[in-house]
């Protein structure tokens, strides 16, 4: 068997400039192999109807495969964030531009966010510059004979001799692992994506990337009923070591009629998943909590659990937990700002 990894094509009565369509066939249909050739094969659909499509249109059953041991080992994965599409995008294998691809979502498309992972860039090797040799026409002279190589620099007496060149680090992009509306799992570049946050949270991103969110609980506010959200941030930087450096709860001031913080952490080195839920706290009844992951010193992920009392944040201290002794969490580096293109101007 092969699969159709194209939104769609027609499937051909025969192998010519000139043919009849014979039916059309959809992105994961599968189709039986009859026969192969250099650039197209002779299938058998679903429906009973043979005919030629191209090659490039169609991929292995092993690709199949992955997609659905992909779908199937994230059944429970907690779902970080919803988003939407920027434009129309193929769903990969594999978090790699070259990686396989089967299915493929529209502009404007609503997704899970499941994951992130960060990956060397790769656009495709550009060929090497050819040169082209130009020779000279008549006798060689003097002036045109090339000058010597410099001689090496020598570092002068007492002095350290310097470090050799570290290789430049590649560039690396991040990537989200989605899920569509049919079910269909795989990973799609992260700056594709936007987040779906009101614009009421949005706006106090300041100059942070939103990467993840999850509602709390909602409360009554006049005839509405409003969300409380818990929002993951990061530097906008793609090849981040965490998953995000900060975390804010807003609360809703049904007074003010608007969104405030109710708690902020940043500085940590945190990994998803994050979870939420409610839970009974005897006497106090029912109230949301969240838990995050934040890596300590010794490099281990440490759970922390807090609770909302409407509206203040506190923390919950899990079982073998204690403030007092425990490993201090990890910063993460500043993040070094790029130089202006431009540069900067000379004073006169």
């Amino acid at each position: 068997m092969m699969y159709v990894s194209v939104p769609q094509a027609n499937v051909r009565d025969r192998v010519s400039a000139v043919y009849n369509k014979v039916t059309t066939v959809y992105a994961g249909e599968g189709v039986e192999v009859l026969e192969k050739q250099k650039r197209f094969i002779h299938v058998k659909t679903s429906s009973g109807k043979d005919g030629w499509l191209e090659v490039r249109y169609l991929v292995g059953q092993d690709v199949f495969d992955g997609f659905e041991k992909l779908k199937k080992d994230n059944e429970k994965t907690q779902v970080e964030a919803h988003g939407t599409t920027r434009a129309e995008l193929n769903v990969h294998l594999t978090p790699d531009r070259d990686g396989e691809h089967l299915f493929q979502l529209k502009e404007g498309e609503k997704v899970e966010v499941l994951k992130k992972t960060t990956a060397e860039k790769n656009i495709g090797g550009a060929p090497p510059k050819q040169t082209r040799t130009i020779f000279s026409k008549g006798p060689v002279k003097k002036s045109d004979t090339p000058p010597p190589p410099p001689k090496p620099e020598t570092p002068a007496k007492g002095a350290k001799a310097g470090k050799a060149a570290e290789p430049e680090a590649p560039a690396m992009e991040d990537w989200w692992l989605i899920r569509d509306s049919s079910g269909h799992v795989g990973w799609v570049l992260m700056r594709m994506i936007d987040i779906d946050v009101p614009l009421d949270i949005a706006q106090y991103a300041e100059g942070q990337r939103i990467v993840g969110y999850v509602i709390l609980n909602k409360i009554q506010d006049d005839d509405k009923q409003v969300p409380q959200y818990l929002v993951m941030m990061s530097a906008p930087k793609d090849g981040l070591p965490y998953d995000f450096d900060s975390v804010r709860v807003f609360s809703w001031d049904v007074k003010r009629h608007r969104y405030e913080t109710a708690y902020r952490e940043r500085n940590i080195f945190g990994v998803f998943p994050v979870t939420s839920g409610v839970e009974n706290f005897g006497k106090e009844g029912n109230e949301p909590v969240f838990t995050i992951q934040v890596k300590d010193e010794t490099g281990a992920l440490v759970p922390r659990k807090y609770r909302m009392i409407q509206p203040v944040i506190r923390r919950v201290l899990l079982p073998g937990q204690s403030e007092k002794g425990e490993a201090k969490l990890v910063k993460p580096e500043p993040i070094k700002k790029e130089a202006s293109a431009a540069g900067k101007k000379k004073k006169k």
